[in-house]
């Protein structure tokens, strides 16, 4: 499986930690990765991958509450 998972909100400490830590916590490989801040606003894309057939929609929830606890919008 690969995806692309977009970062964005107001930028903070600790949000490429926290991301690229849930995205390990989750079994996935960060294959490329980009990030900038705009006017105090965070962007971040990352391609990710993984092995595992999992269904998107459990990811989505994982990252939904995540970035909540981060004040993001996570997608993927």
């Amino acid at each position: 499986m690969k995806a692309i998972i977009t970062v964005i909100g107001k930028d903070n400490r600790g949000i490429v930690a926290g991301v690229s830590g849930k995205i390990a916590d989750l079994g996935l490989n960060i294959d490329d990765i980009s990030q900038t801040v705009l006017n105090d606003y965070f962007t971040m894309m990352a391609l990710v991958s993984s092995d595992s057939k999992e269904d998107f929609s459990q990811l989505r929830k994982e990252f939904d509450a995540f970035g909540e606890s981060l004040q993001v919008k996570i997608n993927i």
